[in-house]
């Protein structure tokens, strides 16, 4: 989410609307699919197979959602998916559809009549659920699926949808990214379901496969571990997993023409970077920074929380960087552009690391959350570039504390951000959850101390580990490890329209007055020079 832009992407139409419910804790194992006798039947006729299917029967198929503040149509009530399994076949170029099928393995929560998923941006050829062909249906950004046998409450299910998935933006950015020699995914905040079909949330966490088969010549890589290569005479057929659940804003594929480096992180943690084999060279020294930024984050949050890590360095303008989970999501031209200091480079590295612990293994429950993925990789961002490259931790802040009143008149507070504009939905990844919820972390240091701060982001980690949490969460597990109610102090930081003192500076100043500066070089244009005292980037522009 995160997006963690390095600059300003252009304005066009971001991803859609949609949200989730809060589901229990997934499991990190494929479901039992054997389905028992079904206690209701739906009758209808399968309708042919293309984009639109439309149902016989009534009522009809109308769009849902589980009513996320922020994205009230994302998500869908009434299941809780296990396993994802999505198959792919790239045609060898990138302007054209890829065949797919996604299989979702899912727990049936509530008494459905039918089954939303989240898809949008492909043609449905067919459904099925337990084997047995479905009727389905688009409605808004939804797939609406009738089996002939409905799923009961507490039965476990099958769905395998046969569909396309187009790589060619149309009306809307985000899902597939084209680069110069393939594709790469950046389904943050909304854009999953523009990929493959989902419950497109990060509340609902689930373990994934990934199949992706390319013609000779290219390479693909998932996230996760890998689980074999199957070669055939024209393709080779790749196929990850990943050990521990994510949400499906975190899903990365890249196919292109590409070079898969290896190396051996703390405590034997593989990695794995995937670059443009052209650029090998030339990025090999950043890569080879990476297990010391690793030991470097270890020695703050607790040891890594999943079983890979790496980068993938992607030849595109795509105005950000972003965490997909063991393998985010960069910009070569990050790595390539010589007026850009090392200690900026690596701070923007070390931001899209320690999302790997804040965002990714604990995930937001709702996107109003957000401020706990962006605020704590803003830190260790802002910690980072102190210790490693001279910046002062307390300029920075302080320079964010100016600017926070205009970041909370614009955007709204941390923790309660406004919703974004029609069409522009990545507009939810202000300033005011990046240098303002930072902000709040540093005031909460400030508070209670740093040995009781830094033990709090350890349990925080560890407690709510490859799950989703809420700000309420964090609120009381600062108290606890505080040993006092911090609710009277952490609201106002979190929620007020005005920025609360600053606990050991009451010399700071805020102002109300809506301002572009943002100490968070991770969205302003690469290109731009440091400000010498604050550690802060000169602004291209307000993503808002």
């Amino acid at each position: 989410m995160p997006l963690t832009p390095h600059r300003h992407a252009s304005d066009g139409a971001a991803p859609h609307d949609r949200t989730v419910r809060a589901p229990a804790r997934h499991r990190a194992s494929r479901a039992d699919t054997g389905h028992a006798h079904r206690r209701r039947t739906a009758t209808a006729l399968l309708a042919p197979a293309v984009s639109v299917c439309l149902l016989a029967a009534s009522p009809p198929a109308v769009p849902l959602g589980i009513g996320d503040r922020l994205f009230p149509h994302l998500g869908n009530p009434g299941y809780d998916v296990l396993a994802y399994d999505l198959a792919l076949t790239y045609p060898g170029r990138n302007d054209r559809p890829l065949r797919a099928v996604t299989t979702i393995d899912a727990r049936i929560t509530a008494d459905l009549d039918r089954i939303n998923l989240d898809f949008a941006h492909g043609t449905v050829a067919s459904v099925e659920v337990d084997g047995a062909p479905a009727v389905f249906a688009a409605a808004g950004e939804d797939l609406v699926i009738t089996p002939e046998d409905v799923p009961d409450r507490g039965e476990r299910t099958r769905i395998t949808v046969r569909h396309t998935s187009d790589p060619v933006a149309g009306d809307r950015e985000g899902g597939w990214v084209r680069t110069a020699d393939g594709l790469a995914m950046a389904n943050q905040a909304d854009a999953a379901h523009l990929v493959f079909p989902c419950n497109d949330h990060p509340s609902d966490k689930a373990v994934f496969t990934f199949r992706i088969t390319a013609p000779d010549g290219h390479t693909a890589v998932a996230n996760g571990l890998p689980a074999g290569a199957d070669r055939t005479r024209r393709a080779t057929t790749w196929t990850y997993r990943t050990p521990h659940p994510m949400a499906t804003e975190l899903a990365q594929v890249s196919i292109g023409r590409s070079t898969v480096l290896h190396r051996t992180g703390p405590h034997g943690l593989p990695l794995r970077d995937v670059v443009p084999t052209r650029d090998r060279a030339r990025l090999e020294p950043w890569l080879a920074r990476t297990p010391g930024q690793i030991t470097w984050m270890e020695g703050k949050a607790g040891r890594y929380p999943f079983a890979t890590y790496g980068l993938l360095m992607a030849d595109a303008s795509t105005g950000f960087a972003l965490e997909t989970q063991t393998l985010s999501l960069f910009e070569r031209d990050l790595f390539t552009d010589p007026a850009l200091p090392a200690w900026y480079v690596e701070s923007i590295m070390v931001h899209e690391l320690a999302h790997q612990w804040f965002g990714n293994s604990v995930g937001p429950r709702t996107w109003s959350d957000l401020w706990l993925n962006e605020g704590h990789a803003t830190w260790y961002e802002a910690l980072y570039a102190q210790e490693r490259g001279g910046r002062s931790l307390e300029a920075r802040m302080k320079a964010a504390y100016e600017a926070s009143d205009g970041w909370r008149a614009s955007g709204g507070p941390p923790a309660a951000p406004k919703p974004p504009e029609p069409g522009r939905k990545i507009g939810i990844f202000r300033p005011n959850v990046y240098g303002g919820a930072a902000l709040v972390l540093y005031a909460l240091r400030q508070e209670i101390g740093r040995t009781a701060f830094d033990r709090l982001q350890r349990d925080w980690v560890a407690r709510h580990r490859d799950g989703t949490a809420t700000t309420s969460d964090f609120v009381r597990l600062a108290s606890q490890v505080a040993g006092r109610d911090l609710t009277g102090f952490l609201d106002p930081w979190l929620y007020g329209t005005r920025t609360p003192p600053m606990p050991g500076h009451p010399e700071w100043r805020s102002t109300a007055r809506t301002t572009t500066a943002d100490p968070r070089p991770g969205t302003h244009d690469h290109r731009t020079a440091a400000l010498p005292d604050t550690g802060a980037h000169r602004p291209r522009g307000s993503r808002e």
